[in-house]
């Protein structure tokens, strides 16, 4: 295609634009000061207008279209394919909505930040209304087939469809409830191991960073820092910003935290660079980013063999305040079943509740079923009907995640979607890598990582992930792999046997 390079500049200029709007949204949430949100505000939204005005320019309209009658390798026409998927639905969007939502964003941001902190709902309320309205208009200008949210979970989860998501949730919702009855008739849930003792801060930072060079994060080509709400910014191949957030009273939240946002950085560092800046060096979904997230936190950082390693360090880092915890303790500790407020501290059995909650409040929110206004007392309501317990307050309740300040509903499904896909993937790896327990038991994770490497990291995005799963596995996206592991890991620690 005598055009390509044309094509290949234009990419590239999206990739900086990219960049550059990347960094402007990691320094807000990490080192900008409060007075400056106006400011970065306006900024941020001047530069995503800028990119959609480049994505949406007439002449990479004909560059696409010259290319999808070329006869292109793999690679390229995947670019193709990928880049004309955004394009097409940036052409449905103008510029004044794209600089609406963009503002929206960051100023909504801000208010969270400071309305979370003073657990002040009506604080951020107006904010989250404009953000609906937002969002309900940008979905129908994407269009739809009557399922607003389709529009919205597309650019997260390319071509999946909520009424795909609806019962595999159901579904999978139905057999987590019974798992948990088993537990609860199992007894009272365990005292924490480690109420009362101290975990100083300083300690905490130099276990997790600790734990990253361990799982191989390159930290020449990222970094970590601490923010309200623990994340990973890419900036660039070799720019990779994960953050941490720490609780001197419980520092298996610092160290979820950290394996989480290293699972997201880890797969970013391990793109192919030969198409660095093109439209494949990105994961195909966020539910495939996300199992690779799930599987560092969950099914590497609680396992037992990951604690027969890492209690003897953390015992050596913290002293008294450990105990005489053994690595079994530890392993109970991490998995201790109970159903709580705070998604990111819940545990495995529980956290996909969390993540219905969240769907079904989206969904209504968009089917235009309940008001932004009404969201708090629902969201309530919600965490009563599903896993008995009731926030004291919105900043363990309705406060408690970023996303929505920042518009990107559509996104929480990626989570379950994640935890799906790391089972599926888990019970390939068992079978491919039959010394892995061995392998984390000394804590030499590379026969891991070049495996997910080699299958998941550098192909990009040349398939779409569900394609993907399949080809490596053999399986598509279904719950059964995922419950197989739970009553794997805890019918032995609960003493319980999966229903026949």
């Amino acid at each position: 295609m005598d055009a390509w390079p044309e094509l290949d500049r234009y990419m590239h200029q999206l990739a900086d634009l990219g960049r550059m709007s990347a960094l402007l949204s990691w320094d807000q949430q990490v080192l900008m000061p409060r007075k400056g949100a106006e400011g970065r505000a306006r900024a941020v939204a001047t530069l995503r207008v800028i990119r959609h005005r480049q994505l949406t320019d007439p002449r990479l309209g004909e560059l696409l279209d010259q290319a999808r009658e070329a006869d292109l390798d793999v690679p390229r026409a995947a670019m193709v394919r990928v880049l004309a998927h955004d394009r097409d639905r940036a052409v449905k969007l103008p510029d004044d909505l794209v600089r609406r939502l963009a503002l929206a964003g960051s100023r909504g941001q801000a208010v969270w930040e400071v309305a979370r902190r003073d657990r002040d709902w009506e604080m951020f309320r107006p904010c989250l209304e404009e953000m609906v309205a937002l969002k309900r208009e940008q979905a129908d200008l994407l269009g739809h087939d009557g399922e607003p949210y389709d529009a919205l979970m597309d650019a997260y989860e390319p071509g999946m469809r909520t009424a795909r998501v609806e019962p595999l949730f159901a579904s999978l919702a139905d057999e987590l409830q019974t798992l948990l009855g088993a537990i609860a008739d199992a007894g009272p849930p365990r005292r924490p191991l480690f109420g009362g003792a101290a975990f100083p801060d300083a300690l905490q930072w130099d276990f997790t960073m600790r734990l990253l060079r361990d799982i191989g994060f390159d930290l020449d080509a990222g970094r970590q820092d601490l923010s309200a709400h623990p994340f990973t910014t890419t900036i660039a191949l070799h720019d990779i910003r994960l953050t941490t957030r720490m609780d001197p009273d419980d520092p298996f939240s610092a160290i979820s935290s950290t394996m989480h946002e290293a699972g997201h950085g880890l797969y970013d560092q391990g793109f192919d660079p030969e198409y660095e800046d093109t439209p494949i060096a990105e994961a195909p979904s966020l539910g495939l980013h996300e199992s690779q997230s799930r599987l560092w936190e969950n099914l590497v950082g609680r396992s037992l063999p990951f604690w027969e390693h890492y209690t003897p360090v953390m015992r050596e880092m913290f002293g008294e305040a450990m105990g005489d915890a053994s690595a079994e303790d530890v392993y109970r500790e991490v998995n201790r079943v109970q159903p709580s407020l705070i998604r990111v501290e819940s545990d495995e059995v529980t956290y996909n509740l969390h993540i219905l909650i969240r769907f079904e409040l989206e969904l209504a929110l968009l089917r235009g079923e309940l008001e932004a206004a009404d969201l708090a007392g629902e969201w309530d309501a919600a965490y009563d009907r599903r896993l008995g317990v009731r926030p004291p307050h919105a900043g363990v309740g309705v406060l408690q995640d970023v996303h929505w300040s920042t518009g990107s509903f559509g996104y929480f499904p990626t989570y379950t979607l994640g935890n799906l896909y790391s089972a599926i993937l888990w019970e390939r790896i068992a079978s491919d890598l039959p010394d892995i327990d061995r392998g984390l038991r000394r804590a030499e994770f590379g026969p891991l990582l070049d495996w997910l490497r080699t299958h998941i990291h550098r192909p990009g995005h040349i398939q779409e992930g569900d394609d993907l799963i399949h080809e490596v596995t053999g399986s598509r996206l279904q719950h059964g792999p995922f419950m197989r592991y739970l009553w794997g890991k805890f019918g032995p620690l609960y003493g319980i046997e999966a229903p026949a």
